[in-house]
């Protein structure tokens, strides 16, 4: 495929052209300048849509028979992973994460628990109408022999240990496991995913077969049913467990920026809470390699989240790709959102710099002022602080844009899962949150620019 033929699917799918127009006009300060946040758009949610209750084991089962025996009383959720237009007004991709899972207190660890071991991640078309998300169409993601990848941790030590759903149980790794989470479909009609647990970049076939995962070099994957690549910086081996790839975004010349949602262990776990930097990475599918590394500066969690004081706290949980170099980047916590619009500068490219060397002393993370220090850190600006938009759901993972004023969003509902010995009843049956998966569209009073 050409980036010609890319660069027009695109910026259909994503923006129209006279938005795209608009964009051009933004004024940018100098690389590394404090980020000019301006005045935020006011923005009023205008429809809203939820998905009905679809038991887990029937859903899975349709796609591959037999994988779920017991779901527990769940069910499908989780589809807020990430949203992306599928042609149609309406009608979107999305994608479940790795499935029901929660934490339950052992002593003085705490275990991550997968009630339905056997849930197969999906890819989900959806469309909302009158009030309800319709699901029209699921896409299991199998390994190259069709079996399914499950959504269980792939290595000891590495990733958190899973067990059955009241923690007494361990269960076994799977290096096919996938904790998917940013989607993007390419002009092919294949699928593009960010995983959590590599952290690693999925190219999937239209029928969601997996036909490559790239991971950083040095991880060691093996026994996986798919070819596995270590095509990514070595310095990502120290992403924060649960903390990996989140958001994703497709260029229109055909190249993908993915970020990881926390920021990097590096050198240290203490540094990694309190750090406010963290990383994006650009990959070209032509090349099949990464091109560009880009520094991403959070703004004080307290801004994002008034009251709040854990900088661990925050996250990257989406991409938007909105023509050029631009981007749409959601900065959240579980309780605020805020989105922010960034330009991807050939000057900020930090890849195969001393940042990526683990040696480097002080690290990326640990710096104060990584722009007083020399580092081409991004310049944002703030779109919309969805916080103080009335209607709209917490944990917000999923967004796209509609014409020059439309935010669309799409909440993460855990499968209706929460934490703690409470979350199932003593017959082993979910108590569900309440929670519910529901997508809105947010009017903005003004053009994204």
């Amino acid at each position: 495929m050409t980036s010609v033929s890319r660069a027009r699917r695109t910026a259909a799918a994503v923006l129209p052209l006279s938005a795209a127009l608009v964009l051009t006009a933004v004024a940018w300060p100098a690389q590394g300048a404090p980020a000019p946040h301006g005045s935020p758009a006011a923005a009023r949610v205008v429809s809203t849509a939820t998905l009905p209750d679809i038991p887990l084991a029937g859903f899975s089962n349709r796609l591959l028979p037999g994988s779920v025996a017991d779901d527990r009383g769940v069910n499908l959720g989780g589809i807020g992973s990430d949203l992306y237009p599928a042609g149609r007004h309406g009608e979107y991709w999305t994608v479940t994460d790795r499935g029901p899972n929660g934490q339950i207190a052992v002593g003085k660890d705490k275990r991550r628990t997968f009630p339905v071991p056997g849930f197969d991640p999906a890819i989900v078309k959806v469309r909302a109408a009158g009030g309800r998300i319709q699901v029209l169409e699921a896409i299991p993601l199998t390994t190259s022999s069709g079996a399914p990848v499950t959504g269980l941790p792939n290595q000891p030590g590495r990733d958190e240990a899973p067990y059955t759903y009241d923690a007494k149980t361990p269960l076994g790794y799977d290096p096919n496991g996938l904790d998917t989470e940013g989607l993007v479909r390419d002009r092919d009609g294949s699928f593009w995913l960010v995983d959590e647990y590599g952290p690693s970049l999925v190219h999937v076939s239209p029928r969601g077969r997996v036909l490559a995962r790239h991971v950083p070099k040095g991880l060691g994957l093996t026994g996986a049913g798919y070819p596995v690549i270590e095509s990514l910086p070595s310095i990502y081996l120290q992403r924060k467990i649960n903390r990996g790839f989140e958001g994703l975004a497709l260029l229109p010349g055909g190249d993908l920026v993915m970020a990881l949602q926390s920021p990097l262990l590096n050198p240290d776990k203490e540094t990694g809470e309190n750090s406010r930097t963290t990383r994006l990475l650009r990959f070209s599918p032509r090349q099949g390699k990464v091109t560009a590394e880009y520094a991403y500066r959070f703004d004080p969690v307290g801004e994002v989240e008034p009251g709040q004081t854990k900088t661990s706290e925050l996250k990257i949980s989406a991409l938007v790709a909105l023509g050029g170099d631009r981007l749409l980047v959601q900065e959240r916590t579980d309780k605020a959102a805020r989105l922010y619009e960034i330009r991807l500068r050939r000057g900020a490219d930090i890849l195969g710099s001393a940042w990526d060397a683990p040696a480097t002393s002080p690290a990326l993370e640990q710096l104060a002022d990584p722009a007083a220090a020399g580092v081409p850190v991004a310049a944002k600006r703030l779109v919309v602080d969805l916080n103080t938009v009335e209607g709209v759901p917490g944990k917000i993972e999923g967004i796209a844009v509609e014409g020059e004023r439309t935010l669309v969003l799409l909440n993460d509902n855990d499968f209706g899962m929460t934490d703690g010995p409470g979350a199932f009843d003593a017959a082993g049956r979910l108590v569900d949150s309440g929670i519910e998966t529901t997508l809105v569209k947010v009017r903005l009073d003004r053009p994204l620019r």
